[in-house]
């Protein structure tokens, strides 16, 4: 297989900003961010600041048939991962690599659907939290991708030194974990618990271990998630709260989650890709998930609040 030489990131969020960056100042020839034709004219007049320095990228739109990526990173919402996936398609060959920087545990199985497991690792990013307004970020930098293989196989061990290879080459930082898997629906705990709680309670990561009812109220959440990591048949499921809490004590005290920024601005959240998820599967093998059903009515009225338009669009819907 080839040392991966051309690159694509798909979504230009504070994620997909902060691991460009990286690219940029190292090996800038090597990285397209793909854009369709309203992106593209929005970020030429009005490009992307990162930490107060506007950023000059090679933008490639969805109908360009004369590129073909060794190396995709999707970093887009979770409301927006169909649109990514069909826009990725003329750029996919038959020694692709796939990596999904989205939250949550359900975007490898959509992008397989249509591309197939071989094109796949397993993937989350890691990092402190970023503040994002508008089109300026501000990030310290501290930025990991975690990746490895669903299964054992010789082409996934092939494309996990693939990617470590170039990783290393641009200066990003890397995991690789022994038990990929398990590490997916960690991070998962996390996101499901603090972030859904952290958007309606407004906390920042230092405010929620201070307050006892806040991880009372975590733990609670987080069972619901180890119930179904146990069906799902993840390993250890068991130890995953305790060692979800310990990771919050690494986080900066004053960040706010990804949920909470996206609340705050008034934009969508990611509540479908952490309650919906844990919903679905408590359907699906019988687990009551109470505090996840209640995380998502509470998220979703707190959105329809500040967007009205949305709401009497539902309640048309609802119209005999």
């Amino acid at each position: 297989m080839d040392r991966i030489n051309n690159v694509i990131i798909c979504g230009l969020g504070a994620v997909g900003t902060a691991f460009a960056v990286k690219i940029l100042n190292s090996r800038p020839e090597t990285l397209r961010i793909l854009v369709d034709e309203n992106r593209l004219s929005r970020y030429q007049k009005n490009p992307r600041i990162f930490n107060g320095k506007p950023l000059e990228f090679q933008y490639i739109t969805p109908d360009e048939r004369d590129y073909k990526a060794d190396l995709i990173l999707i970093s887009v919402k979770y409301k927006t991962l169909d649109e990514a996936i069909y826009n990725i398609k003329n750029f996919v060959k038959s020694d692709t690599i796939i990596l999904s920087l989205l939250n949550g545990v359900t975007s490898e199985c959509r992008i397989a659907q249509n591309y197939g497991w071989d094109k796949l690792l397993l993937s989350y990013f890691i990092g402190h939290s970023a503040m994002r307004e508008n089109d300026k970020i501000m990030h310290d930098g501290v930025a990991t991708i975690v990746f490895g293989e669903k299964k054992h196989t010789i082409e996934s061990k092939q494309n996990i030194d693939r990617v470590k290879t170039y990783l290393k080459s641009v200066n990003i930082d890397y995991q690789i974990p022994e038990d990929m898997n398990r590490a997916l629906w960690l991070k998962f705990m996390l996101n499901t618990a603090c972030n859904q709680l952290s958007a309606i309670l407004g906390m920042t990561f230092g405010e929620m271990l201070v307050n006892n009812e806040f991880m009372a109220l975590a733990k609670s959440v987080m069972k619901e998630v180890e119930l179904c990591a146990k069906a799902e048949g993840i390993n250890a499921a068991d130890t995953m709260i305790n060692e979800v809490i310990s990771h919050m004590q690494t986080m900066i005290p004053e960040g706010k989650t990804s949920m909470l920024q996206d609340i705050e601005a008034g934009r969508e959240t990611e509540v479908d890709n952490f309650a919906g998820t844990i919903i679905e599967l408590g359907e699906k093998y019988n687990i009551p998930t109470p505090y996840n059903r209640i995380l998502k009515q509470m998220i979703d009225a707190i959105y329809l609040k500040s967007h009205p338009e949305r709401y009497l669009e539902k309640a048309y819907q609802t119209l005999p």
